[in-house]
């Protein structure tokens, strides 16, 4: 199995290596907050802090930024600390100043590759090859996935530290030793620092590694793992107030902003259509772009179905499978609801899909999962999805942009088929219509396991 998921890392890096060079509009290839980290970075080796004020005063960014970078934030304490975080320009520091951009998205080209290829092993916890083979391949070429993989973002490096923990969070159920323990708590550990968004999604998966520490009565361990998280959270709030003058690096942003821009109940209540529009937009849709992630959706309903029938209890070896793929299922529906309710927007100068960006890895396990239950549709969709990634790869090497100019990939004309949110009523009326269901059939379930439990504790009480 080591091997196998060596050689699927050389070849998920080959083809990520490729993706170098490719425009995000005009002539950069860098957009949005990217040349704000490499300006982070490029100030750590300069002056050996994140103060960037110099370095706007000098252009200093002009070598891999060729358009004028407006600053982001207002001054703490007369410093310049731009509301982004110190963990990903620590992390790419070195090979910037040993190879400027372009070491730095070698880099991540080769941490995208590994977040794959554990997610290729996450995935055979929950079913064999070709399966997890497949849905390895499909996911970890997709659209959304090939236009970040050389970014300078955060998300990826999250998805590793994310994927990563799960894989060890699963061994303590079968090997609760300290080294497992304590690798798990500590890339949960790492995740405010590279961005707080992604913070939620490894809490899930740090109770989860609790719960099985205290279930193999390992409570000391469980302690002394969890106060990892616990100091590492307490050093960032204090390096945050220190640097940033609040408990995150947004704190930093200019007055009137906010971390989500957000400012009421209702505020985020308007937002709850995104939990329907992040899979079926037509611009930022998972879906439209790639159409295998549909088998995400099919293995957690999978997955819910064996634990209604208590699979788990009839069939051992379906227990393990089982909790694969609810852990990963409750990651990835963490960050949807960080995606839809606390990103400030959906639109921005990025590729589609950066706010799940974090929790697409741990989608391979489900996709395997609905793949070995329809391998036709799968196979089908797989291409359809692979076929996307090709056809966006040659449109934007011909002069096309990942943020702007993109193709109708992968549908064409078709493309005109999926809503578009924002234009009319129509789309939010279905969103309505599919949260509808998706309530009544959550309160249908939840009836279920009450008269469940009821049942079972009548038959014991006798």
């Amino acid at each position: 199995m080591t091997r196998r998921i060596a050689v699927l890392w050389l070849v998920l890096f080959g083809v990520y290596a490729s993706t170098l060079g490719l425009h995000a509009y005009g002539r950069t290839d860098y957009t949005g907050d990217e040349p704000h980290y490499l300006l982070a970075a490029q100030s750590l080796v300069d002056d050996g802090d994140l103060d960037v004020e110099n370095q706007y005063a000098l252009r200093s960014y002009a070598s891999f930024y060729p358009y004028v970078l407006d600053r982001q934030g207002a001054p703490v304490n007369g410093r310049l600390h731009e509301p982004h975080g110190v963990g990903l320009p620590l992390l790419i520091t070195p090979v910037f100043a040993l190879g400027g951009a372009r070491a730095v998205e070698l880099l991540l080209a080769a941490i995208a590759a590994l977040a794959g290829a554990l997610a290729y092993a996450l995935a055979l916890r929950a079913c064999p090859d070709p399966w997890a083979l497949g849905a390895a391949l499909a996911v970890g070429l997709s659209p959304p996935l090939l236009a970040y993989v050389t970014a300078v973002y955060p998300e990826l490096p999250g998805a590793a530290c994310i994927v990563g923990a799960a894989l060890l969070a699963l061994r303590l159920r079968e090997r609760p030793t300290r080294r497992v323990a304590f690798g798990c708590f500590a890339l949960v550990a790492a995740l405010p620092w590279l961005a707080p968004k992604l913070l939620p999604a490894g809490l899930v998966v740090a109770g989860y590694a609790f719960w099985s520490l205290r279930r193999t009565r390992r409570p000391v361990l469980s302690t002394l793992a969890a106060e990892v998280v616990a100091f590492s959270l307490a050093l960032y709030v204090g390096v945050s107030e220190r640097v940033y003058g609040g408990l995150t690096p947004y704190a930093a942003d200019f007055k009137g902003e906010s971390a989500t821009d957000a400012h009421s109940l209702g505020d985020y209540a308007d937002r709850s259509y995104r939990l329907v529009a992040l899979w079926i937009d037509r611009d930022y849709g998972l879906l439209r772009w790639a159409p295998v992630l549909a088998f995400a959706l099919v293995g957690v309903w999978l997955v819910w179905r064996g634990r209604r029938e208590r699979l788990g209890r009839a069939l051992p070896t379906y227990a393990g499978i089982e909790r694969t793929g609810a852990l990963c299922a409750a990651v990835l529906g963490a960050q949807l609801l960080v995606a839809a309710f606390a990103a400030p927007t959906m639109f921005g100068f990025w590729f589609p899909g950066r706010h799940v960006l974090a929790a697409l890895p741990v989608t391979v396990p489900l996709v395997a999962l609905g793949l070995r239950r329809a391998p036709r549709v799968g196979l089908a969709l797989g291409a359809l999805t692979v076929a996307a990634s090709a056809w966006l790869y040659v449109d934007v090497r011909a002069g096309g942009g990942l943020v702007l100019d993109r193709p109708d990939a992968p549908w064409g004309p078709l493309v005109a088929a999926w809503p578009l949110f924002g234009s009319g009523a129509l789309p939010y009326a279905l969103a309505a219509a599919i949260g509808a269901a998706l309530a009544a059939l959550i309160a249908r379930e939840a009836h279920h396991w009450r008269r469940s439990a009821g049942a079972t504790r009548a038959m014991y009480s006798e």
